[in-house]
């Protein structure tokens, strides 16, 4: 197992804090668009011209809504990843700085 640690503690305890922010703020983001909330509906991926031309389906818009919502969802499953990198990064540092005290 790797011992030593990639980034300083501060670097680490501000990239932690950051993915908590991350995974609250796209997880929340992502009940949204699942939701099909009207506020976010100028934030989809929507062709407004072809959906014009094809007379405003509505499945086009809850397809775009749900596939908003899942990508927010990989999203914040990164960030979990990330937070895990960044709390195992204190660990390591908290555990070279009793070493060497």
């Amino acid at each position: 197992m790797l011992s030593c640690p990639v980034c300083g503690p501060k670097l680490s305890v501000c990239c932690t804090i950051l993915s908590v922010w991350g995974i609250v703020m796209l997880a929340l983001m992502g009940v949204f668009y699942q939701i099909h909330s009207v506020a976010l509906f100028e934030d989809i991926p929507l062709n407004h011209t072809k959906w014009e031309e094809d007379n405003f389906p509505l499945e086009d818009v809850h397809k775009a809504y749900e596939q908003t919502g899942l990508n927010c969802f990989i999203a914040a499953g990164i960030y979990v990843l990330f937070f895990f990198f960044s709390c195992w990064q204190q660990r390591l540092n908290s555990k070279a700085n009793y070493e060497t005290s």
